[in-house]
């Protein structure tokens, strides 16, 4: 009887049929199950596991078809031939012991990527009832039905399946031109489809431009504060970074600027503070880089997700001389897993990232392509952005009044409305990450701001806070929780469900 050695613990939400099948699947590649003996039949396996004997006999089955398993006429299923072990055959469970000489890998590393500091939020933001983290859109918004018709679609589709195909370093060229045609233009860009480069995500984009124009010697002008992960891609090829200034206006040129062969910028919404570059500052900048020689990579992170009612264009609409180097992404607002994004630059430019993609991953998954450039096609994420502004724009003003209402100490610049998170400053001698972790046993997650800025004495009273992952209705509450941090005050009554939160993090722009 092999009754007891088959376990599943079922979880909710998820289909019995799946999760039975998973479970039997890994018990036959386990080699758990004998060759000989058969399976427990259908009555006795649904009555161990609580489930109907119908739902096991579906599973069986469909293993059967797969070549996982055989049926006997009056004996039952047993274990196909292909997959029988041999005799002690079946892989251990425990852990095999480190070997005596093992490689020292720390010191083969000729990088240390860990050492770079970066943006952090917990692992498992989501258990915590007030998380004013950015870069993490509702789920529940997602346009679940509209994506589910485009893949039924794509997946049914007779003729030749394109999908399936390897495109070795080349882009699937639907959606190069539903960029070219519908994304493009509306940040005022015009550009043809060489100049189009598709990656997973900007920072992938950020990566392998670094990877191909910087070394040693290269002078990198940057924000200061920044979009730490962009700063880490450029330090990694041992690029000096240069630091700059902000105003009111955004990045701050000097003198020492005119030394730097790059500049990076997020001139839409400074990442982090949200402030958008004048247009003075955009022709003072690509005047500059006339003159001197100079290349600008503009992060346009959040393009799509922008809900200022009037936006400047893109810089790369207003350069004549093909000096921007344009980074863009698709999955920001609609699913940050998705990891879709592009860049534009000149063809030469773009035929010399192509081999370097495919060094490093060939292309994007090409179903995921697809399927975006269809969604794009039938309108789907136009009228998924339209709902996205409206909603953000009525998150903004609720934060903004709770802002008002409990901490009027919280300075924001009025050179950020409208950006998709808010940068506070608060008054001098208040530590943001102590505040921070005060919310978080409140249950309020902030984001302290000094890993945001370069140099040893970087400040410590600036936070983030998003607002598209926490529920509308609890914004007023999280910064009330807040305000009672900050000034010592027991928090407010309400039911937090912090029991699985973990201290593992995750890194976000």
């Amino acid at each position: 009887m092999i009754l007891h050695r088959l376990h599943i613990e079922f979880i909710a939400g998820k289909s019995l049929q799946d999760q039975l099948r998973q479970g039997l699947v890994s018990a036959i590649l386990a080699g758990i199950f004998p060759a000989d003996e058969p399976l427990p039949s259908c009555r006795k396996l649904a009555l161990q596991l609580r489930i109907s004997r119908n739902t096991v006999a579906l599973v069986f089955e469909r293993l059967q078809e797969d070549g996982y398993l055989v049926s006997r006429p009056r004996s039952g299923y047993y274990l196909h031939p292909a997959w029988c072990q041999p005799e002690g055959g079946a892989l251990p469970y425990d852990d095999p012991a480190p070997a005596p000489q093992a490689p020292e890998w720390s010191e083969r590393f000729k990088i240390c990527p860990s050492n770079y500091q970066a943006s952090l939020k917990p692992a498992r933001w989501m258990n915590y009832p007030f998380p004013f983290i950015y870069g993490q859109p509702d789920i529940t918004r997602f346009p679940l039905e509209q994506w589910r018709e485009v893949s039924r679609k794509m997946y049914s589709c007779q003729r030749d399946k394109h999908w399936l195909r390897d495109q070795i370093d080349q882009d699937v060229p639907e959606l190069i031109e539903q960029i070219r045609q519908r994304i493009l233009p509306k940040r005022g860009i015009i550009a043809r489809a060489e100049e189009i480069l598709v990656t997973q995500g900007s920072q992938n984009a950020l990566y392998m431009i670094a990877r191909l124009l910087f070394n040693q010697q290269t002078r990198v002008a940057v924000e200061n504060p920044m979009y730490r992960e962009a700063i880490n891609a450029f330090a990694l090829q041992g690029s000096t970074i240069v630091p700059h200034t902000l105003d009111d206006e955004g990045i701050c040129l000097t003198e020492q600027s005119e030394n730097c062969d790059y500049f990076y910028v997020t001139p839409s919404h400074q990442a982090p503070t949200g402030i958008v570059m004048s247009s003075a500052r955009r022709h003072q900048l690509l005047a500059l880089a006339r003159t001197h020689d100079r290349v600008i990579i503009e992060d346009d992170y959040d393009s799509e997700t922008n809900f200022d009612p009037h936006p400047q264009p893109a810089l790369k609409a207003r350069d004549t001389d093909g000096r921007v180097i344009y980074v863009g992404s698709l999955s920001k607002a609609l699913s940050p897993g998705l990891r879709l994004g592009y860049m534009v630059a000149p063809a030469e430019l773009i035929d010399e990232l192509r081999p370097l993609r495919r060094l490093m991953y060939r292309h994007p998954p090409t179903t995921i392509a697809y399927q975006m450039a269809q969604f794009l096609a039938l309108g789907h994420y136009e009228s998924y952005l339209k709902r996205y502004r409206e909603d953000s724009a009525k998150r903004w003003a609720l934060l903004d009044q709770a802002l008002d209402r409990w901490l009027p100490e919280a300075a924001r610049s009025a050179a950020s409305n409208h950006a998709n998170a808010f940068w506070v400053q608060m008054p001098p001698g208040i530590n943001s990450e102590h505040l921070a972790w005060r919310a978080a046993h409140a249950g309020v997650l902030i984001e302290p701001g000094h890993s945001h800025f370069l140099g040893e004495q970087a400040p410590m009273n600036y936070f983030r806070l998003g607002f598209h992952a926490i529920q509308p209705a609890r914004i007023d509450t999280g910064i009330a929780r807040l305000a009672d941090a900050l000034h010592g005050r027991p928090s407010r009554d309400i039911s937090l469900a912090l029991a699985d939160v973990a201290p593992a993090h995750i890194a976000t722009r």
